[in-house]
């Protein structure tokens, strides 16, 4: 085997001499590369002793980064080599699409072992990305309160508080004394890696409230725990959509939140860092709606699906510059008794689209927002029509001066001012509304904000500056 040699520096300093934290905080894009660069260097020629050094002074969501750039047999070697607690917190911080491929070159008695150092939630995802056989041939191979654990949550959907939600939590009753509840945080405690709050139930299993550690802790030992804990905690019910979820822990500002069913029995917690994951998952799908792709799609995807994303809206946009081509040839008289008019289409219909954006954008926003007093589509409309007639008149009358000062042409002057004062009127209006009716009939509002309102405005423009047009000409 041939003999690897590591080392590197940083900013001139000894990786040697670095403490963990300060490494966290300096480690830089240039950084990730020579990491990787080191890692499938030793993974290449499974050099153990190394790869174990290198990943124990990253984070798992650095150790995913560098998975993500290394082949298949690179990646296979460091989960391997890498401890168990690590190489789950690795998967789980895996891309679902990155991690579904790599998965399947592992084994049951492989994935089993990692698994069991899961969180129930994550665990269920990784398993529900996989073949059925093969889910099914892991399961009897996992420890038996995680197997139980992932049992409870597989029949719940991914989008609701119960496909959120882990098993793992530690929980009271409100009977014991402080020093029996010590000493049974100190045994669940080997199962919950992350311990916020210490629920409390009755004999039944029915959530009561919670109560502190610091409570616990500075309390005597014959205390009973009905006499400190909270009573007045927040939680949800396993069928409450994702989205109230999310509402809730961000208008809270809550680390984590219980969940129980509908006879109020205790059956798991939601932690911030998976809302984390989930509002952004949403805020990406969000942008992607509004740039005109119809699928959730990555830059690592293959060629054919991007293409099949991305081609979709570019025909509609198509379709629609075909139309207002085919609109303008309509109107050949009036450009060739003002042939000037033909300047300001660009103008026109890139002022409609921008003022039909702005409307739509706002709107989708407030919409992503829960809010207790919600705003009746006829606020909605008055506030967004007197913004459109203060933005209209102001640029109306901007291009009606710049019209007289140098083109000094009164009939076009008249002409692009009231066409303009109209498209951004009724493109406000319009972006306002669409929206509106999107969310009505339950499509991602979002697609309201890309390609579709800038294609429509580009057609109620060019007819309404040239219908303008024809009607003062006519009048001429």
């Amino acid at each position: 085997m041939r003999k690897f040699r590591y080392e590197f520096t940083l900013k001139n300093c000894s990786f040697a001499y670095l403490s963990t934290s300060q490494f966290y905080l300096m480690l830089k894009q240039d950084t990730i590369k020579q990491l990787t660069q080191q890692l499938g260097e030793a993974a290449k020629y499974q050099n153990t002793a190394i790869v174990q050094e290198i990943a124990q002074k990253l984070l798992p969501a650095d150790l995913s980064t560098i998975l993500d750039e290394l082949n298949t047999s690179q990646c296979h070697f460091i989960i391997d080599v890498v401890p168990p607690t690590l190489a789950a917190a690795i998967l789980a911080d895996l891309a679902p699409e990155i991690r579904k491929p790599f998965l399947q070159n592992f084994i049951p008695e492989e994935l089993a072992v990692i698994i069991d150092q899961m969180e129930s939630d994550n665990a269920v995802d990784v398993l529900n990305e996989q073949d059925v056989l093969f889910a099914e041939s892991v399961m009897p191979l996992l420890n038996k309160d995680k197997a139980n654990d992932i049992r409870a949550l597989l029949h719940y959907p991914p989008d609701c508080a119960g496909g959120l939600m882990s098993r793992e939590l530690i929980k009271v009753n409100v009977n014991w004394t402080v020093k029996q509840c010590l000493a049974q945080i100190k045994q669940q405690a080997e199962r919950v890696k992350k311990v916020f709050s210490v629920y409390v139930v009755d004999e039944e299993d029915n959530f009561l409230g919670r109560v502190a550690l610091k409570t616990i802790i500075i309390s005597d030992n014959d205390t009973k725990i009905s006499e400190i804990y909270l009573t007045d905690v927040l939680c949800v019910e396993t069928h409450q959509s994702q989205e109230e979820v999310a509402a809730i822990m961000r208008k809270y500002d809550l680390e984590t939140l219980p969940v129980v069913n509908l006879e109020k029995k205790l059956l798991g917690r939601i932690m911030v860092d998976d809302i984390l994951e989930l509002i952004q998952r949403e805020n990406e799908l969000d942008i992607q709606a509004m740039s005109g792709l119809s699928a959730n799609v990555s830059e690592g995807d293959s060629s054919i699906a991007l293409v099949k994303a991305r081609l979709p809206w570019l025909l509609i946009g198509m379709i629609g510059g075909l139309l207002g081509a085919t609109f303008l040839g309509t109107f050949e008289h009036e450009l060739s008794i003002i042939p000037a008019m033909a300047f300001f289409i660009p103008l026109i219909t890139a002022t409609g689209g921008n003022a039909g954006i702005q409307s739509s954008t706002i709107v989708v926003q407030s919409l992503a927002e829960t809010h207790e007093f919600t705003t009746t589509w006829w606020e909605r409309l008055t506030k967004a029509l007197s913004v459109a007639l203060l933005n209209g008149l102001a640029i109306a009358l901007f291009v009606f001066l710049f019209n007289m000062l140098f083109l000094k042409n009164i009939h076009l002057a008249f002409i692009v001012s009231i066409a303009l004062f109209t498209v951004v009127v009724l493109a406000s209006i319009l972006g306002t509304i669409t929206p509106l009716i999107l969310d009505y009939f339950g499509i991602n509002p979002a697609v309201a904000s890309g390609p579709f309102i800038t294609t429509a405005n580009d057609l109620v423009g060019l007819g309404i500056y040239f219908g303008v047009a024809k009607l003062l000409l006519d009048m001429i």
